[in-house]
């Protein structure tokens, strides 16, 4: 049984050692550990820059997600957007990421400022974009561009 909860401090290395983990798993990039952890850790010292949410299996951390906050003119309300998710390999095509999905999106339907949920893939994951198509999202309307600073 898959328990979905918002992060506690107690969470902060598993996080972190998640986000390593995907860095290598999607872009063969190894990050700093440290330099990592803090950056989960500054989510929970400012609510204004997302939260993280866990999932559990037999009390084990099995996976994360972190949502940020988009406003929209358009809709007078906030965009929540799904970003930082991993599952461990192992808990993989069992429901996990459904799941954590599914208790995102009762929270933004029960929230009268929130308006939707936006996540962004790499065109080339086709599982993940099958996966997201599954439950409900769409890719029909906008491109993502992007300019990151080195």
């Amino acid at each position: 049984m898959v328990k979905i909860r918002q992060a506690l401090p107690s969470d902060l290395p598993v996080i972190a050692s998640f986000q390593l983990k995907m860095a290598m798993e999607t872009e063969d990039l190894k990050l700093d550990f440290n330099t990592v952890l803090k950056g989960v850790e500054a989510v929970f010292y400012d609510d204004s820059k997302g939260k993280y949410y866990v999932a559990e299996v037999d009390n084990n951390v099995v996976a994360c997600l972190l949502t940020t906050y988009e406003w929209s003119d358009w809709r007078n309300g906030t965009i929540i957007w799904i970003q930082s998710l991993y599952v461990e390999k192992e808990y993989r095509k069992k429901g996990i990421f459904k799941a954590m999905y599914n208790h995102i999106k009762e929270i933004v339907s029960t929230t009268d400022n929130f308006k939707g949920i936006r996540l962004y893939v790499d065109k080339s994951n086709s599982l993940a974009c099958k996966v997201y198509k599954s439950i409900g999202m769409n890719d029909q309307h906008y491109l993502l561009f992007e300019w990151m600073k080195e």
